[in-house]
């Protein structure tokens, strides 16, 4: 028997998942919250300010771990051969020259310019527009293959913006790391800038790195953009490395601490979504959505297929970033499910007056699932308000942080199912403005998957999806997906498979649901549709 660990790190928690690594059984998880984060510390959401702490990633790793083991006979954790972690990204970090992030020297320990810059930190708008302009005018074009606009969510941005507005931490700052490629170097102890294997995906996808340049942009370019980024490149990174090949090996400090073998294997990591994909069973032209508080929308292609295309307004195109062997692309929406939690909130706003806190969550809990209910019942036609779902800004098509949401058509019969039907819907035609990208740039969508909460948790958001877009959805049956991709990986790594494809068709747990289109509902949703795309003006 040989066991795998999935480490997915979300934007609130770890999860560590403990897989059989010969079917695919999850054998124990644990989930930990990261201590620091869930007390808002440095954060400020009225600034678009989302900082972490890389204690708090260290402290759920061995938390999570451990206790996850605690649950299962003690021959597992001697039998584990692999590890393999995903994260959120673009979430990076500035690090000294010896490849520490600054937040863990003493000095920077409380300084949120000095932690992870979450992946939803909007702060560097005005360095991701410096960003694009240049690349307009220089002679090449380093953001064509990440769509053609950069985002304030990337790490480019927004380290940028760190040290503009902070200076003196130029004293130290060497470098930066994205946090998938920092906990692997930690775990196997080789934190050197120059030591750490890079994530392709996390490169390709949000560095501007592409072999067609010889990695990352020149340095004339980067000092172009601004002096303070002088230097940074030669202490980071020309080669980058996909998921099914290893970093090293547990040190034997980690190794006591998670109770395992040094023998074990850590993998090369990725963002959340790509690793979700994998887990999803995503295989040639099929659309994984990870949805949750964003989306995420993933999808391969053969390299052949896809050429010389350049895909316009997507989230990028880069070889090996989901499967090794095939192109990944990379679509989304900055607000999915935090558009249904904005209108909740709005509602519940007078419940702050009462003093009963259990009853204000039983009431807030019901909100939702009773908008739902109620929302189910209007038809279609009757959908006479349309919004744009841009609350949190537009990542795809054409990322533009600057956009807000909308809400038209409202009148005094406006109630608030109507009025949330509308946001639903309006999530369903950003949804389906990123197939039509897709579809228009010559990527076939032959069928669409879904994993994470909202899938798993709204028939009503799902039905609507699958009429919206005209296609049939199916729901991944694992509850983990994100985290069984992870241990697919960690699988391959330690040898157990050869191939990422072998991995997924062994240790995949197959769809728990499918949701079809509704002919008539197709056709009515396709004028409402047309709304939106005026409304908005894609």
């Amino acid at each position: 028997m040989k066991y795998v660990i999935g480490l997915d790190y979300g934007t609130d928690s770890c999860r560590a998942l403990v897989v059989d690594a010969a079917n695919g059984e999850e054998v124990a998880t644990s989930v930990k919250y990261y201590p620091r984060w869930m007390k808002g510390s440095y954060c400020n959401p009225a600034a678009n300010q989302y900082r972490q702490h890389p204690l708090d990633y260290l402290e759920v790793m061995e938390a999570s771990i451990t206790e996850a083991l605690s649950k299962c006979d003690k021959s597992v954790a001697e039998n584990v051969v692999g590890i393999s972690f995903d994260t959120t990204g673009s979430t990076p970090a500035l690090t000294d020259k010896k490849g520490t992030p600054l937040a863990m020297l003493p000095e920077y320990a409380e300084n949120p310019n000095a932690m992870f810059v979450l992946w939803k930190d909007h702060t560097a708008v005005k360095e991701a527009d410096e960003i694009n302009e240049l690349a307009r005018k220089w002679e090449t074009d380093y953001t064509k293959y990440e769509g053609g606009i950069y985002s304030s969510e990337w790490v480019w941005a927004k380290m940028l913006h760190i040290l503009r507005e902070e200076p003196s931490l130029k004293e130290k700052a060497v470098s930066w790391v994205e946090y998938c490629d920092w906990l692997p170097a930690v775990l196997t102890g080789k934190t050197g800038n120059h030591e750490i294997k890079r994530s392709r995906c996390a490169a390709g996808h949000k560095a501007l790195w592409h072999p067609d340049w010889g990695g990352l942009p020149p340095e004339e370019f980067l000092t172009a953009l601004g002096p303070e980024l002088a230097g940074f490149r030669e202490n980071l990174f020309t080669e980058t490395y996909t998921s099914d090949v290893p970093f090293g090996t547990l040190t034997p400090e980690w190794a006591r601490k998670l109770g395992l073998s040094t023998t074990v294997v850590v993998g090369v990591s990725a963002f959340d979504a790509h690793m979700g994909a994998v887990g999803a069973e995503i295989g040639l032209n099929t659309l994984v959505r990870i949805m949750g508080t964003s989306t995420c929308d993933i999808i391969v292609a053969d390299e052949h297929e896809v050429g010389d295309k350049l895909i316009p307004g997507i989230c990028g195109q880069v070889d090996g970033s989901v499967i090794p062997g095939m192109v990944g692309l990379e679509a989304g929406q900055s607000a999915f499910g935090d558009v249904y939690a904005w209108f909740k909130n709005v509602l519940a706003w007078p419940l702050l007056f009462l003093d009963d806190e259990e009853k204000v969550k039983a009431i807030e809990d019901k909100i939702i699932p009773a908008l739902s209910e109620e929302a189910m019942k209007i038809p279609v036609e009757e959908s006479t308000i349309v919004a744009t779902d841009w609350l949190n800004g537009r990542r795809t098509p054409d990322a533009n942080q600057n956009l807000k949401g909308t809400i038209t058509g409202l009148n005094l019969g406006s109630t608030a199912p109507r009025i949330f039907r509308a946001l639903v819907e309006a999530t369903a035609f950003g949804s389906k403005a990123i197939v039509d990208r897709f579809v228009e740039n010559g990527v076939k969508v032959d069928s669409v998957v879904a994993i994470g909460g909202v899938a798993k948790k709204s028939d009503f958001v799902m039905q609507t999806l699958a009429d919206v877009m005209g296609m049939p959805i199916k729901v991944a049956r694992s509850e983990q997906s994100v985290a069984l991709g992870a241990a697919m990986f960690a699988a391959v790594v330690a040898g157990v498979y050869k191939t990422t494809g072998e991995a997924q068709k062994a240790m995949g747990q197959g769809f728990e649901k499918e949701y079809h289109p509704i002919k008539e509902n197709v056709v009515k949703y396709t004028e409402l549709y047309r709304k939106y795309l005026k409304l908005g003006n894609i």
